[in-house]
């Protein structure tokens, strides 16, 4: 610091004329505050009024004054009193680094820094200083849009985060009181976007970052809360619903006018304008920000051997908030992503974690319910999973439904076996989008065809006239023309149509049910998930004739890099064939979107083609205790 002279002299009258060196000024500054404790204030006040410049603009003497004011008091911590010297710490907490340059930053840091190593009663007061710089001050947000806000902004942030890190070194337990300090500083979901996206990069910089092993437990389960807040903040109301008529039968001349230059067209009319309708929506729009900033932060993770340390961290969060949480549309797509970027470990975790709650009777029925459902969505729209896996969690959820069913031999009740229709309703749906593959593999179409399902669609808890119809419909017409039942198939298919179609579709008693994984509205989110996503307008279906097949092979329905365009065998290996005997699983569902394309197979259209029209999304429960 060397000597220092101040010339403001009709501000600060203590020190005109002075020419202080760092020894002299230290020991005057140690003076000044002992003198408090005896009642003696004068210079103290005078000691408090430089760190309140009387100005927001200082000029160099002035922005000097505070530089050497602040490294002083960094020699005379020990004798700083909470009690004494409350305004001297408030003046310090008032200072920004946001508005001042390198100097002032670096001076201010000494003194935090000095601050929580001399005294265990400041490490709070330090930490929530520091934290309080995530974000600039509300006034000061509109320049960082300007041409040297971002190296403003990478001045200030780097410097937090380093003297994060060297309080942590001087004291251990600091990164344990720092995680509650960021949680509960975190700005609320009626913060403007930059705000809570600024912060939000700063806590998932903390997780990744040199203390990370400590603080990364708490930080992205904390992101993900919020993002699940935002989430239910969003109404359905916006988003269009089975019982809108006439929406599928809009042309493209119609649909395009509401995508952008690079949308992706082979979404179906429903989804561009659902997309269409939650745009200019702020929620929307935080969610999707923050959805692709989690996304990023996978990234790295995945880049630096991290991602199955930080999956079992998201997991975890996963089943304490998202999984029960029955409003949630898109914050599920963060354990899609993870598992998508390491497919032979997330990938397979994720569904085995899903089917051993379903099958677990610990759990309660929501629980088991929301299980199943996550999984029957989960091994329909991911492209990365083998075949392998899907049949042999399928051959568990039949194994399952089967033992239910010999045990309940008595007449239905859905509302008494609701864990029990989930999975069947799980099963129909998988294989709605994955039969046609599994078929075309003579291995799993062997083990398809030894499953027990034939038993379960026909026993007296008839789960084909309780589950949801579209979803029954479209498994039926697959599994007939696929042959996967070799005896009563006219007892499955017109008892279902006599009884169910008469009963408007199950009524009160029908599974309305909630397929999480629908495709994701989110414009900026959904890029990243689309290159691992299956949208069934791609999905090859079993009563798909040749002509048909001729068509996807060119491309015209089915792009090339499609799941259901590469060879099944490609992905079965003996090796990867996943024995899931014993399994325990979980069950919960309420949407879906799939609307297959009329059968040339069958020519005329008949009242089974007419129902199988399914919407692009259907109407989720908005109580699960509805079934």
């Amino acid at each position: 610091m060397g000597r220092v002279q101040v010339s403001n002299k009709e501000e600060f009258p203590e020190m005109e004329n002075s020419d202080f060196s760092d020894t002299q000024l230290i020991r005057h500054f140690r003076g000044v505050l002992v003198a408090v404790t005896t009642g003696d204030r004068e210079n103290y006040d005078e000691l408090v009024g430089y760190l309140h410049p009387s100005k927001k603009k200082l000029n160099p003497d002035e922005v000097a004054l505070l530089v050497t004011t602040l490294k002083a008091l960094s020699g005379t911590v020990a004798y700083i009193d909470p009690v004494h010297h409350e305004s001297l710490l408030f003046a310090v907490s008032r200072i920004s680094m946001w508005n001042f340059g390198t100097d002032v930053m670096d001076a201010l840091l000494e003194l935090i820094i000095s601050l929580a190593a001399s005294n265990g009663k400041y490490i709070d007061w330090c930490l929530e200083m520091l934290v309080k710089h995530f974000v600039p001050p509300f006034y000061l947000a509109d320049s960082l849009k300007q041409e040297n806000g971002i190296d403003k902004k990478n001045k200030v942030l780097s410097r937090v985060h380093s003297a994060l890190k060297e309080i942590a070194d001087l004291v251990p337990l600091a990164p344990l009181r720092l995680s509650p300090i960021v949680v509960q500083k975190m700005p609320s979901l009626f913060s403007n976007e930059s705000e809570i996206v600024m912060y939000v990069e700063n806590m998932l910089r903390l997780a990744c970052g040199a203390i990370g092993e400590i603080v990364g437990s708490t930080m992205l389960p904390a992101v993900v809360d919020r993002m699940l807040e935002l989430d239910v903040e969003i109404g359905w109301d916006g988003i269009l619903l089975e019982d809108v008529k006439g929406i599928f039968e809009m042309e493209l001349e119609e649909i395009t006018e509401f995508a952008d230059e690079d949308e992706n067209f082979d979404m179906p009319p429903s989804e561009l304008l659902n997309r269409k309708n939650l745009q200019g929506n702020v929620v929307v729009e935080k969610l999707d920000s923050l959805m692709v900033l989690t996304f990023l932060h996978l990234e790295s993770c995945e880049s630096s051997g991290r991602v199955a340390l930080v999956f079992d961290i998201l997991l975890t969060s996963f089943q304490r908030t998202v999984l029960n949480a029955y409003k949630s549309k898109f914050t599920q797509f963060v354990m899609f992503y993870a598992c998508a970027l390491d497919p032979e470990g997330c990938g397979v975790k994720f569904a085995t974690a899903l089917a051993n709650m379903f099958v677990c009777d610990v759990n309660p029925p929501i629980t088991r319910m929301s299980a199943v459902g996550y999984l029957a969505s989960y091994m329909s729209r991911a492209k990365f999973l083998s075949a392998a896996l899907v049949t042999s969690l399928l051959q568990s959820l039949v194994d399952w439904c089967h033992t239910y069913c010999k045990s309940h031999d008595f007449d239905m009740n859905p509302r008494a076996h609701q864990v029990f229709y989930s999975g069947c309703q799980a099963i129909m749906y998988t294989l709605c989008f994955r039969m046609r593959s599994l078929m075309d593999v003579p291995r799993l179409k062997l083990q398809l065809l030894n499953m027990s399902m034939e038993a379960i669609w026909k026993h007296k808890l008839c789960p084909l006239k309780v589950c949801l119809p579209t979803v029954v419909v479209e498994f039926l017409r697959q599994a007939k023309a696929a042959q996967l039942f070799m005896a009563s198939e006219s007892f499955l298919f017109n008892d279902m149509l006599e009884s169910d179609l008469s009963k408007a579709f199950g009524g009160m008693d029908r599974l309305d049910m909630f397929f999480p994984f629908d495709p994701c509205l989110l414009k900026k989110s959904e890029s990243y998930i689309r290159p691992h996503f299956v949208r069934w307008s791609n999905v090859r279906t079993t009563y798909d004739d040749d002509e048909n097949d001729e068509l996807s092979d060119c491309g015209s329905e089915v792009s090339d890099d499609d799941f259901v365009e590469r060879n099944a065998r490609d992905m079965i290996d003996d090796d990867m064939m996943v024995s899931v005997e014993h399994l325990d699983f979980n069950p919960d569902l309420n949407k879906m979107s799939i609307t297959p394309k009329k059968s040339l197979k069958y020519g005329v259209e008949t009242p089974l083609d007419r129902c199988v029209r399914m919407p692009a999304r259907i109407r989720p429960s908005t109580s699960p205790e509805s079934l």
